[in-house]
């Protein structure tokens, strides 16, 4: 980022704009840490006097703020314009181009969803070309504990929250809906694998919600690194193979990056 603002300040600019390009510099500097005005001078290769001019202007304005004994910090000005920017943007457009991606590259179902609560609510679906078709459906809830891409949902809950959601997602008379003959995994077990899948940064769903299908799942994250959707990536198991999921994840966790920088995040 540092390497950043002196550029924007710099570069050849038409007559008009060049106060403009300064005054986003100083915004990048103090966002790339600088603290006082020596220093955003020296980053966007400015004067004093012209630094604090422009600084002066975007504290008045909000885009900063000065705090003492610290410095120039961003200001409230950008939090509401990145609220803004979010809201005026979608999730399901947003992420359009990367489900396609993945469609294109493996061929399998792909989902897109958030949480809502102790359950799943699916967004968009991109069918896959291999297999049957999925029951799945835009507008489906499921469990979380159910799904790979509701653990991936569930990646930063405590293990308290992990038992409660565990225990809520077992069906009725200890047989699933779908396929009665599952025997369910114990807590002990849905517990190792979740540690497992929290430190990998995914989630696996090894049939545990319908015979034969598996996916590989990974959560996206906003500005604040608080988990917002996931991804998944599915099939049954003639075409999700142990070792294809193994290599799907570090597919999925670069998509979902990507994307999570999109909202902001730094990945």
């Amino acid at each position: 980022m540092q390497e950043d603002a002196p550029k924007i300040a710099k570069d050849a600019a038409p007559t008009g704009t060049q106060t403009l390009l300064r005054g986003l510099g100083v915004v990048q500097a103090v966002a790339s840490g600088a603290r006082d005005l020596k220093e955003i001078a020296r980053l966007i290769g400015t004067t004093r006097s012209t630094t604090h001019r422009l600084a002066s202007c975007l504290v008045d304005e909000r885009y900063l703020r000065v705090v003492p004994q610290v410095g120039y910090l961003l200001g409230p000005k950008l939090i509401e314009l990145g609220f803004q920017a979010r809201e005026e943007l979608p999730l399901v457009t947003l992420a359009g181009p990367y489900l396609d991606e993945l469609s294109a590259l493996t061929g399998d179902t792909v989902h897109l969803a958030i949480r809502e609560g102790d359950e799943v609510l699916y967004l968009h679906k991109n069918p896959g070309r291999n297999g049957p078709e999925m029951r799945s459906r835009v507008g489906h809830r499921m469990p979380l504990a159910r799904t790979g891409i509701g653990k991936a949902l569930m990646l930063d809950d405590t293990q308290e929250d992990w038992k409660r959601l565990y225990e809520v997602s077992l069906p009725a008379g200890g047989k699933s809906q779908f396929w009665p003959q599952h025997p369910e995994q114990s807590w002990e077990q849905f517990q190792q694998r979740m540690v497992e899948y929290v430190a990998g940064g995914y989630a696996f769903d090894l049939e545990d919600n319908e015979p034969s299908i598996r996916c590989v799942a990974a959560p996206i994250r906003d500005a604040s690194k608080r988990i917002v959707a996931g991804i998944s990536i599915a099939s049954t198991v003639p075409y999700m193979p142990l070792e294809k999921m193994a290599e799907l994840i570090p597919l999925i966790k670069g998509v979902t990056a990507r994307l999570s920088a999109e909202l902001g995040a730094k990945v």
